[in-house]
């Protein structure tokens, strides 16, 4: 019997395209998309392989993908899967499962991981080392946060993705600056945090009906909110040959009671953290979703496996399984510098090409005459993969310090 599975898609994205291959390649699954889009415009490889489409204005609005999920309900007899991977969907996904009574993420969970202030106050209750935080609502709320923890601060939205729209004040003025950019009001709170200093990393953890059956960790270097204070910064994200590295090893115990603690049922989490220099390790915020900046290639280029295929097999049938890793892998972004709006020149290729070409898998390059990109992973970027972590570490020094992408 087939395993009826309704995929949420507003648009055509690629990232949600390649998601929609792997649902498309499982045996046995029964496809409906929800999407933004009109029926007419899904491309032809799906012709046949999705067998119903319901068209809605807003992706984020539970209701509409309730009347969606009644509609299919109606047709099909049942749905057994609701699915989507974008960060923002997840809690209107959560209420439309609880109304429709169809198997996954509750609201309630959805909301522990989604809620920055709320997941923070779950994993201190649970006795997990976090950065203190409170929920601001005016520029007396955030003095008052000042006056606890000291200056430097983070300020981010409550329901933020990832590092975006995250600003640190380090002042009286800067704070302000971060109040007015945030737009921070009683209707409209930002979530402040002490800034915790230390190598910045990510951990990766599939459970299945709450128990965590593999892990992965990697580095950024250097953090994400570094690269974000300052646009000129060519950064990287690494994987090493090694799965679990010492230190990793350590923090897996905090990140398996963190997911328990936030009620992690099945799904693939991007958890970010923190180790300081005296050896301490501090949670930074975790997503119930696969994680962003490259890192599901980079694990399938690590393992030998199609990481979207093995994400929509473990959505679909809570299963999941991967040869041991047998290599290292990483992502050079690189991000224009200067003041303009459109790329003038790209330099450094042929340089990069000599240091690193041995070792790149996937790019995809700046183009002179490409506007500058809004998000902070930049105008291009470069996939390495290698037999050994000093290789790849190599390869990245070799890209980040060659390429060098002019705006004007």
């Amino acid at each position: 019997m087939p395993v009826h599975v309704l995929y949420v898609a507003p648009y055509y994205s690629a990232n949600i395209l390649q998601c929609l291959d792997a649902l498309a390649s499982l045996p046995d699954v029964r496809i409906g998309l929800i999407t933004h889009e009109p029926e007419t415009t899904l491309p032809e490889r799906y012709r046949g392989r999705v067998v119903g489409h319901y068209q809605v204005r807003d992706c984020l609005d539970a209701e509409q993908l309730i009347a969606a999920g009644k509609a299919f309900q109606a047709g099909w007899g049942r749905v057994d899967r609701l699915i989507g991977f974008l960060e923002q969907m997840q809690t209107p996904l959560s209420i439309a499962r609880d109304k429709l009574g169809i198997p996954g993420m509750t609201e309630a969970v959805a909301r522990n991981f989604r809620e920055k202030n709320r997941m923070k106050a779950k994993l201190r209750e649970a006795g997990l080392p976090v950065a203190r935080q409170a929920l601001i609502g005016s520029a007396e709320d955030a003095r008052s946060f000042v006056r606890e923890v000291g200056y430097p601060i983070v300020l981010k939205p409550p329901a933020g993705l990832g590092s975006r729209a995250t600003v640190r004040a380090t002042d009286d003025e800067s704070l302000a600056s971060a109040l007015a950019e945030l737009f921070v009001t009683p209707s409209n709170p930002a979530q402040a945090e002490e800034f915790v200093r230390g190598e910045e990393h990510t951990f990766e953890t599939v459970t299945i009906q709450g128990k965590p059956v593999w892990h992965s960790s990697s580095y950024y270097l250097p953090g994400p909110l570094q690269v974000l204070e300052n646009p000129w910064i060519q950064y990287c994200v690494m994987l090493p040959r090694e799965q679990l590295q010492p230190h990793a090893q350590t923090f897996r115990a905090l990140n398996v009671r963190a997911l328990q603690a936030l009620g992690i049922g099945t799904a693939l989490t991007h958890m970010e953290w923190f180790l300081r220099a005296d050896g301490s390790m501090v949670i930074s915020e975790v997503a119930a979703r696969p994680p962003g900046v490259h890192l599901m290639p980079m694990m399938g280029l690590c393992h030998g496996v199609d990481m979207w295929q093995k994400w929509a097999e473990l959505m679909v049938f809570e299963r999941f399984e991967a040869p041991p890793r047998q290599f290292a892998a990483g992502a050079a972004f690189f991000r224009g510098q200067g003041p303009g709006q459109v790329v003038r020149a790209v330099e450094g290729l042929a340089e990069a090409q000599e240091l690193a070409g041995a070792w790149v898998v996937d790019r995809k390059l700046p183009k002179v005459g490409q506007p500058r990109a809004s998000g902070y992973e930049g105008e291009g970027y470069a996939l390495v993969k290698g037999e050994t972590t000093e290789e790849v570490v190599n390869a990245l020094r070799g890209l980040v310090s060659s390429v060098r992408v002019v705006l004007g």
